[in-house]
């Protein structure tokens, strides 16, 4: 049995911009980069130093859970994909 997906489904950079943002204060903060290595992909999230604390939680239980969506959502396309998770500079 083969699962047929909407083709109108969030790509990976996208969703975890809607996630970080409405996780934070100061939506405006939010930065969100796309960088391709080899077969797979690293999201770089950056955030104000003030809503670090909303989107990783209390002992990473957020950023996790960022986390386990982005892989869900690469393995859908049949990617690998990492996020990290930083202050702007």
């Amino acid at each position: 049995m083969k699962l047929h997906l909407p083709n109108n489904l969030p790509k990976m950079k996208e969703l975890i911009e809607y996630v970080a943002r409405s996780l934070v204060d100061d939506p405006t903060q939010v930065r969100v980069s796309e960088r391709k290595k080899g077969e797979s992909t690293e999201i770089a999230l950056k955030v104000a130093r003030a809503d670090m604390g909303r989107v990783i939680g209390r002992n990473g239980r957020v950023a996790n859970a960022i986390r386990i969506l982005l892989q869900v959502t690469a393995a859908r396309d049949g990617k690998r994909a990492f996020l990290q998770i930083s202050e702007p500079e």
